[in-house]
């Protein structure tokens, strides 16, 4: 009797769709070349009598696992606490970023400390990696590398290490699977090797991945959903600062921000960064305003900036760096019905300083008061900011985390902050005078903005 062949399955590197046939153009990424052919790998039996149930008392009493310290605070804070057991991140990043110098200079925090830890580099040769190791001061007793494609043999090297570094999971290969390094079939039994090895030894594991020119990791999407953690790291392409955030993290939140700093001898986290997105003049310029946003739990000082010119069109212009176009126009729309303010002549382009994007709705009222100040060629005070979420009705709205925005303001020197009214229980901080205001009109009105 003859036996039946599995069928053939085509599956994009890009985006993880799986065709029947052949095709040069991806039906769902619309990328070309990306279709290749990957063998379907047989189930591996489990072992019999392993499965037990779990009862509400015995959850109850198991005891949440140790966290190992990164020694970096600030991808600790991304990561929730630092590294746990048994997890698995997968850290992207594009090429050049620094993904694998701050790994290694994590894995010398953590030897540096008496700890114990393996680098698999399936990308570099020792001669290599020891000339980085070098240059980043991270060579420590503990530390152990190892140069080698197969993650099969690598990870049969580790005993009693708390930390495994897997650089890259698209270098890496598996004799569980068929195809070439970087195939989906590959990467995706690489990273079940991987999930598989750190939930059985109860070690942490930190994936590497390359990402593509949309900007997403590549390989299959199920790549995502096996990890416990995807961490990317990025920047603005003009600057030596980096930043640190978690698209999924099942053991933290996914709203916190790490930012680091690429200087020669390696990565350093950066202390205060408020003072990168503000640059304090100490002349006011219309047009320009200031307010405090929260990415996570960590509150950061904004400049917002508008420049508005007569535009020369039939249709203005709406353009914005760090904030969208569409909230821009919300807010001009708001501006024009509910405050006063037209702007259908004018051409608006608004910034971030400092490359900071803004997704806070507590910059609302400080966007709008940016616009406003660059229509009507008013400013405000250097020493005033700005602080609420802007509806529709053109009413001032409550923010979250207003007591630590305060605190920020305060920190830095601000003595005057415009707020909801409708925000009645959160006290002053000292040297700080609350200003609220019902309505943007009444807001900009107290700002100097609008004739009171």
């Amino acid at each position: 009797m003859a036996v039946k062949k599995a069928p053939k399955r085509y599956c994009c590197i890009e985006c993880g769709y799986v065709s029947l046939v052949p095709m040069g153009k991806c039906p769902q990424c619309h990328s070309f070349g990306t279709l290749v052919e990957e063998t379907p790998v047989a189930p591996s039996m489990a072992a019999e009598g392993t499965a037990k149930i779990l009862t509400p008392l015995s959850i109850g009493e198991l005891q949440p696992p140790k966290r190992l310290p990164s020694g970096f605070g600030e991808l600790d804070r991304v990561l929730g606490g630092g590294w746990v057991p048994g997890g698995v991140t997968l850290l992207g990043g594009q090429p050049g970023i620094g993904k694998s110098t701050l790994l290694l200079q994590v894995c010398g925090n953590v030897a540096s400390k008496g700890g114990k830890v393996l680098y698999i580099s399936g990308e570099e040769s020792p001669s290599q990696l020891g000339l980085r190791a070098k240059r980043l001061n991270v060579l420590h007793e503990g530390l152990d590398v190892c140069c080698h494609t197969v993650i099969d043999d690598a990870l049969g090297l580790v005993k009693d290490h708390q930390l495994v570094i897997v650089d890259s999971v698209q270098a890496m290969r598996t004799t569980q699977a068929e195809g070439w390094p970087g195939t989906p079939t590959q990467v995706r039994a690489v990273a079940q090797v991987c999930v598989n090895h750190a939930k059985e030894n109860g070690v942490p594991m930190v994936l590497v991945g390359h990402i593509t020119k949309e900007g997403r990791i590549a390989g299959p999407m199920l790549l995502e959903h096996m990890v416990d953690a995807v961490v990317m790291f990025s920047d603005d392409n003009s600057s030596v600062y980096r930043t640190l955030r978690a698209s999924k993290n099942r053991y933290g939140g996914t709203d916190e921000m790490g930012i680091f700093e690429m200087r020669s001898d390696g990565l350093a986290e950066v202390p205060d960064p408020s003072y990168l997105y503000w640059n304090r003049a100490d002349g006011s310029v219309s047009g320009v305003v200031m307010t405090v946003v929260l990415e996570g739990s960590r509150p950061l000082v904004a400049e917002l900036q508008t420049l508005a010119s007569e535009t020369a069109f039939a249709y203005p212009r709406r353009s914005g760096i760090g904030v969208g176009a569409n909230k821009i126009g919300m807010l001009l729309a708001v501006l024009q019905s509910r405050a006063g303010v037209p702007s259908a002549r004018a051409d608006i382009y608004c910034n971030v300083a400092g490359g900071l994007e803004i997704h806070d709705p507590g910059a609302d009222l400080a966007l709008a008061a940016s616009m406003a100040s660059a229509l009507t060629g008013r400013s405000l005070p250097g020493e005033c900011c700005l602080i609420g979420e802007v509806g529709l009705a053109g009413e001032v709205r409550p923010v979250s985390g207003l007591t630590q925005r305060l605190r920020e303001a305060a920190r830095l020197g601000f003595t005057r902050a415009i707020v909801s009214s409708r925000e009645k229980k959160t006290p002053a901080p000292e040297g700080v005078e609350l200003v609220r205001a019902l309505s943007v009109a009444e807001a900009l009105a107290k700002a100097g903005v609008l004739p009171a």
